[in-house]
């Protein structure tokens, strides 16, 4: 690999790569201090160093770097993270909450609509059901267990489908500054999941409240 220092003399030098690091954000290059000082022939020098400190000495090190006039400056990872974070949460936390109230208004009415359309076509079986003696319980449980049997078929593929779609976005994503790794917890799997059940209970509580006030003669009565 060749290398162009841009500061200094500004030489060109030709370094062997001996290894690969997947970092997120940025375009860095890492090399041993000792080795880097004798490719530049600038001697025992640095330009930064990385600290790990205990917390009660903190306040003892920064009135000894404050004492320093060499330290130009001094960044706190912690608090890098908490800018990073909370500027991610201000630029993308309104977006993804509407994504996602969206997507739950969108389940919601896929479950109903389906239970509704279900309940329209099987109409004249479930009354026939209900004058041949079957009690509205039963009657629900044939239409609604149906309904329950899809749903639970249905959750594991849209898993599938929208880890997919996830792994998509992360590819196109992905360019020479920034990274995004696909990283889905299950606590994502488990608020889809429950999403997904409270509209299924509360479509099927209305599809059976609908399928307990059927007019059993007007049903009958009508033509297919």
């Amino acid at each position: 690999m060749v290398v162009e220092v841009l500061e200094g003399a500004r030489p060109t030098r030709t370094v062997a790569v001996a290894g690969v690091v997947d970092e997120l954000i940025g375009l860095s290059a890492y090399m041993d201090r000792h080795a880097l000082n004798r490719l530049l022939q600038e001697g025992e020098t640095c330009s930064g160093a990385f600290l790990a400190v205990d917390e009660q000495y903190l306040e003892l090190l920064y009135r000894q770097f404050k004492q320093t006039p060499a330290i130009a400056s001094v960044s706190l990872r912690q608090v890098m993270l908490e800018s990073f974070q909370k500027t991610i949460a201000q630029s993308q936390g309104i977006a993804i909450t509407i994504q996602v109230v969206f997507a739950c208004i969108i389940a919601f009415g896929v479950i109903y609509n389906a239970a509704r359309i279900a309940l329209s076509e099987r109409g004249r079986e479930l009354a026939t059901l209900r004058i041949i003696g079957f009690s509205k319980v039963q009657v629900a449980v044939v239409l609604l267990g149906e309904q329950a049997l899809l749903v639970m078929v249905a959750i594991p593929l849209g898993f599938a489908f929208g880890y997919g779609i996830a792994a998509l976005l992360s590819l196109a994503y992905n360019t020479e500054l920034y990274r995004f790794p696909l990283i889905i917890t299950k606590a994502t799997y488990a608020f889809a999941f429950v999403t997904i059940a409270i509209a299924a209970l509360i479509s099927g509580w209305l599809v059976r409240r609908q399928c307990d006030r059927l007019d059993l003669v007007a049903v009958l009565k009508t033509r297919e």
